[in-house]
């Protein structure tokens, strides 16, 4: 499957803003986009007019990479969206927020979503008892995330465990962190997605 391999941080300078691909390390004042956030390139510095279809391609890029989405399996999402009642923008966020891999790094068993990507295709995790090692995989209500028992003494959820990190898990979701384990107890309504997204520009650019 086709995935961009480039630097990350050269994501966010491209979009003007942290899309916080790399965990922590977004947090820490080493980051890149801290010491130079200005589009990467020769003339990421200059001054451009930027066209209002510019801005709607701007704001689907920054959502894909948000994501970890490529064009195609973006577009779906929209398609799909626009076939369920609701609102089309509302309904796609819904329909990413809810992708195994998302709601992993909102339970706060990742630090980014690249991470929790590789632990899902690993198969580090069941649902509702069942092997998923899809990240793709969408979530539903009453849905069970558990880490597998036979990675549960893994270094790295071990090191979790003893870290007693403070996870702001977003209300739509419980989590239990001693069993490692969440619980979808609603749909992610557009107050509970934090990312600064701008849907409905994606929508009118998709709608040309």
């Amino acid at each position: 499957m086709a995935k961009y391999t480039g630097a990350k941080c050269r994501l966010c300078r491209r979009e003007g803003c942290k899309l916080f691909l790399k965990g922590d390390k977004c947090y820490k004042t080493s980051c890149p986009f801290e010491k130079r956030p200005v589009a990467p390139g020769q003339h990421g510095a200059g001054r451009h007019k930027v066209s209002e279809y510019g801005q709607q391609l701007r704001e689907k890029q920054k959502t894909k990479r948000i994501y970890g989405v490529l064009e195609k399996q973006f577009r779906e999402y929209f398609e799909t969206a626009d076939r369920m009642k609701g609102i089309t923008g509302e309904n796609m966020l819904s329909l990413l927020e809810r992708r195994l891999d998302n709601v992993v790094y909102r339970l706060g068993l990742a630090p980014s979503r690249t991470t929790a990507r590789q632990l899902v295709t690993h198969a580090h995790f069941t649902v509702n008892g069942k092997n998923v090692d899809i990240a793709s995989y969408q979530i539903n209500v009453g849905d069970v995330i558990a880490v597998k028992e036979t990675k549960t003494d893994n270094k790295y959820f071990e090191a979790f465990k003893q870290a007693e990190k403070t996870t702001n898990v977003p209300k739509w979701l419980e989590f239990n962190a001693e069993k490692l384990e969440g619980k979808v107890i609603a749909l992610p309504k557009r107050d509970d997605i934090d990312s600064q997204i701008a849907e409905q520009m994606i929508v009118e650019l998709y709608s040309k």
